[in-house]
């Protein structure tokens, strides 16, 4: 090739690499702009939850373990006549149904009669897919849900995907009070948002996959499960950590 076509050559390349940069990093910045959008309605969100007073009566309760408020605001609901039967989701292996009790206290009566125990879940996905079972398997028409209030969205994100026939009423513990911007102010506050906005939005993806048919009959996106959900405030209970 001669001289003079290779110099006119190679400012044309430098052109399109320059523009093919400008054009990765407006993406870059978009996405950005967007994450930062969504996390601030997701953090307002989720700072603007409040436990119920006097929640509506339900079929049923699902509590996700995580903490022992979230375990002692299930018993409660039960105990009040909120639902029949309560699911503890995602209860270690190791303890046993005498232990749990102990832990959470209340009527032995009730917890031995109206209480069920999940342990094959690992993480709010598998929560939503035993969950999923036990509702199905009781005709289940409407499900109080129990957890945390940062983790109340992907809970009901989860459970919406599987349940699509029962009618969900969340039931927000709130540990740390993160109105009028409190979150900015609070370091291990941010970075549980942070965290679990992040799953939030791969949970939001998730429901772009195929899904896939379990033998509970029950049917699943194929998908690996999410890292467990993060907490703030208070120690996991040794008999529920997951």
């Amino acid at each position: 090739m001669p001289v003079a076509l290779v110099r006119a050559a190679a400012p044309v390349r430098s052109g399109r690499l320059r523009f093919a940069l400008r054009v990765c990093g407006f993406v870059v910045l978009a996405i950005l702009v967007v994450f930062a959008g969504g996390f601030g309605w997701f953090a307002d969100k989720v700072s603007h939850m409040t436990t119920p007073l006097d929640p509506a009566r339900a079929d049923a309760i699902v509590v996700l373990t995580g903490g022992q408020s979230r375990l002692d605001a299930a018993m409660e609901l039960l105990a009040s006549g909120k639902g029949e039967r309560l699911l503890i989701s995602g209860v270690h292996p190791s303890a046993t149904k005498h232990q749990l009790q102990a832990a959470m206290g209340g009527d032995k009566q009730l917890f031995s009669c109206c209480v069920d125990i999940d342990r094959a879940a690992l993480d709010t996905i598998g929560n939503a897919e035993e969950s999923a079972k036990w509702v199905e398997n009781h005709a289940y028409g409407s499900i109080i849900i129990v957890t945390n209030n940062y983790h109340m969205p992907r809970s009901l994100l989860e459970m919406g995907r599987l349940l699509h026939g029962a009618r969900l009423e969340p039931y927000p513990v709130v540990n740390t009070n993160l109105g009028n911007g409190g979150w900015l102010t609070k370091p291990e506050a941010l970075r549980v948002l942070l965290t679990e906005y992040s799953k939030y939005v791969l949970s939001l993806a998730r429901g772009y996959l195929p899904l896939r048919a379990t033998p509970g009959g029950v049917t699943l996106a194929e998908a690996s499960a999410t890292l467990p959900s993060s907490s703030f405030g208070e120690a996991r209970s040794e008999a529920t950590r997951r």
